[in-house]
């Protein structure tokens, strides 16, 4: 039987009005430093699995600073219910407000076959990061289906839309050498900050897999790929610390 379920979270200023959980989504305040609140998803039981329907929607209102980690990677996996598994995330950021988007790696399974959307809203004095992060197959295994899609609006506006689809449902070459050229591990970073307006850094490669772009906005993206997921964090973690300051 598959699994539909939507976790929620609403932060303020002052506290966390709504802490939602549902289902295999599991959502825990935990202790942070600096001066963020935040909340940790801890997965209750083993999901997406084929079939399933999984959302989580984030509102940080005006002011208010977050950040929200998983305690460990998603595991996309064949289930009985024939299918794709749906992944839906909605993250809603406000004026003055901060939300660093930074969950565990998310693994394609052989056999599962995942479909994720997320879908960010950015007001103009927002400030924003995300940080997205694929494994194709566990160790020694190929990968699974996934598609994924990242959809950005700031002030009304687009910002971004990214689409990218991996494993055998995949339109062709995406393991060629133009996209990712036999490596396992594959990942992006976003920072929004008004900030980046008057200084913006130049596009550049970052090493050997991973390049920086600036967006037509007060945004830069990172997009890297690499032979395994500790490569691929080591990446994109001296990435944050240089646009972002960690």
């Amino acid at each position: 039987m598959s699994v539909r379920a939507t976790a929620r979270v609403v932060a303020e200023r002052d506290g966390l009005p709504v802490l939602e959980s549902d289902g295999p989504l599991a959502l825990r305040r935990t202790r942070a430093g600096g001066p963020y609140t935040r909340v940790t998803l801890v997965g209750a039981m083993s999901a997406p699995l084929g079939g399933d329907r999984l959302a989580i929607e984030v509102d940080v209102r005006e002011g208010a600073r977050l950040l929200l980690d998983s305690a460990a990677a998603t595991v996309a996996l064949p289930g009985r219910t024939p299918g794709a598994a749906r992944y839906d995330v909605s993250l809603e950021v406000g004026e003055d407000a901060e939300l660093r988007w930074l969950p565990e790696q998310l693994i394609s399974a052989r056999g599962s076959e995942l479909r994720m959307h997320t879908r960010v809203a950015l007001a103009a004095t927002s400030r924003f990061v995300l940080r997205e992060e694929q494994i194709l197959g566990r160790h020694g295994e190929e990968s699974g289906t996934l598609a994924t899609r990242l959809t950005v609006h700031r002030a009304g506006r687009p910002l971004l839309d990214q689409e990218l689809a991996f494993g055998p449902g995949a339109p062709g070459g995406w393991d060629g050498g133009a996209v990712l050229g036999g490596h396992r591990a594959v990942g992006q970073l976003l920072v929004v900050d008004p900030d980046l307006a008057d200084k913006s850094p130049e596009a550049r490669q970052l090493g050997e897999t991973a390049v920086l772009t600036p967006l037509a906005g007060p945004a830069v993206v990172v997009t890297a790929v690499a032979t395994d997921a500790l490569c691929l964090r080591r990446l994109l973690d001296t990435a944050l610390d240089e646009v972002a300051g960690g």
